[in-house]
């Protein structure tokens, strides 16, 4: 979807390369990983001083105290924290009316749009859940102790109310062409909504800007990560695919299997979404369940845990810096919030009423951080008791 919107933007002819080369990428790599060593070192080359050069711009970063504190999280936590005073937080006051507007409740079936409200919260959903919260939240209890979890929880509630935002913008500032095909995303609020505002030449740049970076992510982050995981795990589950030369093969079959779903467009990802997603996260949800119910006696100290280390300054992750640090970083990535991806999906949404679309938006941080977030940490602190002793090892304050 991303592709077709940037190319309705009638995308400039340097784009316009961008974009075939990010489309050509897995294939070059394909190669690579097939094993010819020296195309895969020229694709290093080429790509390793263009992603030094965004890292240190994007993540600039400075300390506090001995912690390095990259300005991205200061600029989308404190908006979150912002945004959630300003709508008098929405994100508590609302939730069941976002509810009820996901179920259907409020929809009109002649509004204008190609998929339902719950379609779009599953689309957006299968984005974020995932890696970010089963790995991500062991990278931060890893990196920052159990407290980490706390800032993380406190970040998904406040990102309830920057994704209420930022879809509610996608809703307001899409396109719908004559065939009923609708159009949006963060590169339409942004160069129409700063048009608004006399600030046109900016908008453009962002928008191009953010749509050429979004297909970078969703290459990089959204796919080779997940492919990468999804393999090793397969192969180590599995014993299959294991040869160097096999792997490029499960890869085509997930790239097939995804394929056949995206080329129908958003309207064929929102049905399959709309399935898998509520399955997915039942299956995960019921396993968590299972692994905490087993193990009920040691709910109560993995709970203080959490809340003790959010607010004891500790010698591990660098104090409660580096504890919430590490919240906030895991939180951002588990939820996306204020990223400007969710709003492709639920721009796409039946309605009149761009806000209607906001409140259904919140509830992802909700059910990807909130939710999700917080099964895995219990299931990850001091539940089970080989858990317990490595957390003792690992964090010897918490006793």
């Amino acid at each position: 979807m991303c592709v077709n919107n940037i190319h309705t933007m009638k995308t400039s002819a340097p784009i316009s390369f961008f974009l075939r080369f990010f489309l050509l990428l897995p294939f070059l790599t394909s190669s690579a990983w097939a094993g010819d060593e020296t195309l895969a070192q020229k694709i290093d080359g080429w790509l390793e001083p263009i992603a030094k050069a965004a890292d240190s711009a994007i993540f600039y970063s400075f300390n506090v105290g001995s912690q390095s504190l990259p300005i991205i999280l200061v600029i989308l936590g404190g908006t979150a924290i912002f945004l959630t005073i300003y709508f008098k937080f929405i994100n508590l006051t609302s939730v069941g009316l976002a509810i009820r507007t996901a179920r259907g409740k409020y929809t009109d079936p002649d509004s204008p749009g190609q998929i339902t409200h719950f379609q779009a919260l599953t689309a957006a959903l299968s984005a974020t859940v995932g890696l970010g919260n089963i790995a991500g939240v062991a990278v931060a209890i890893g990196m920052g102790g159990p407290g980490a979890t706390f800032w993380m929880i406190l970040m998904g509630l406040c990102g309830m109310t920057t994704k209420f935002c930022e879809c509610t913008l996608g809703v307001k500032y899409r396109e719908i062409d004559e065939n009923g095909k609708v159009h949006g995303g963060a590169m339409y609020y942004l160069s129409r909504g700063l048009k608004e505002k006399g600030l046109g030449g900016i908008g453009a740049v962002l928008a191009v800007f953010f749509a050429v970076m979004c297909i970078g992510g969703a290459l990089g982050a959204g796919n080779m990560f997940q492919v990468n995981q999804a393999t090793n795990q397969v192969v180590s589950s599995f014993e299959i695919f294991d040869g160097e030369g096999e792997k490029i093969w499960f890869g085509v079959i997930l790239a097939v299997a995804v394929g056949l779903v995206i080329i129908g467009g958003i309207v064929a990802i929102a049905r399959v979404t709309s399935f898998l997603v509520p399955f997915m996260c039942g299956i995960y949800l019921i396993v968590a369940f299972v692994i905490i119910g087993t193990n009920l006696d040691q709910v109560g100290s993995a709970l203080q845990m959490i809340v003790q280390g959010a607010f004891t300054p500790m010698a591990v992750g660098g104090g409660i810096v580096g504890v919430l640090i590490q919240g906030i970083k895991r939180a951002a990535f588990s939820n996306e919030a204020g990223v400007g991806s969710a709003p492709i999906a639920h721009s796409a949404v039946k309605t009149k009423k761009p806000a209607s679309e906001g409140l259904v938006a919140l509830l992802e941080p909700f059910t990807d951080t909130v939710v999700v977030c917080t099964m895995t940490a219990l299931s990850l602190i001091h539940i089970s008791e080989p858990t317990r002793l490595e957390s003792k090892s690992r964090f010897p304050a918490y006793g």
